[in-house]
């Protein structure tokens, strides 16, 4: 018996896809690790918890970062779309590329039903890439996995907050984020 074969598309490939029409943004997917998967859809939960971070963090972050929600980040091997990215600011706004590991402070994942993908796939892609913090927000368990020191193998330090908890990301040491301010009451 033979072993079945994945082929493993690359950035290149997958934006040629774009281009082409082949994927359409009706198609709510992203690239990891080479493989086109199908994203999850948004419950309310979820995206008002989306829209509830990305506003506490433009207040906060305003004229020191540019915060991206559900956008695509592009890494070696795959283009994500993490709910929140907090980026470097870009004179050009990203309107020639989309911003790269370079570019990133802090990728934020909102689960409500994707804590499993959240914490096992996606993060060993962000470490890889050498993303400094990653964190997830745990709707169902008002919990924060906070993700820091990226490696090869995957993130060496993990801490695990209740959304009563407060924490200086990594780029902004001077910042304190309560978690009460991200999730909703």
């Amino acid at each position: 018996m033979t072993a079945t074969q994945i082929r493993l598309w690359t950035v290149e490939e997958y934006h040629r896809m774009i281009d082409a029409g082949i994927l359409s943004p009706d198609d709510k997917v992203e690239l990891l690790e080479g493989k086109i998967v199908k994203m999850s859809p948004q419950r309310p939960p979820h995206a008002g918890t989306t829209q509830r971070t990305d506003r506490y963090l433009q207040n906060l972050l305003r004229d020191l970062a540019e915060i991206r929600v559900q956008l695509p980040i592009t890494l070696s091997t795959s283009e994500p779309e993490p709910d929140i990215a907090v980026v470097r600011i870009d004179p050009n706004a990203y309107g020639e590329n989309h911003p790269n590991a370079n570019d990133i402070f802090l990728l934020i994942e909102i689960s409500y039903t994707t804590l499993k993908i959240d914490r096992e796939e996606k993060a060993p892609i962000y470490a890889r890439a050498n993303i400094p913090e990653y964190w997830i927000l745990d709707i169902s368990n008002r919990r924060v996995y906070i993700f820091r020191n990226p490696t090869e193998s995957g993130y060496q330090e993990q801490i695990i907050l209740n959304a009563d908890a407060a924490i200086a990301p990594l780029a902004f040491p001077q910042i304190t984020i309560p978690f009460s301010e991200l999730f909703l009451p």
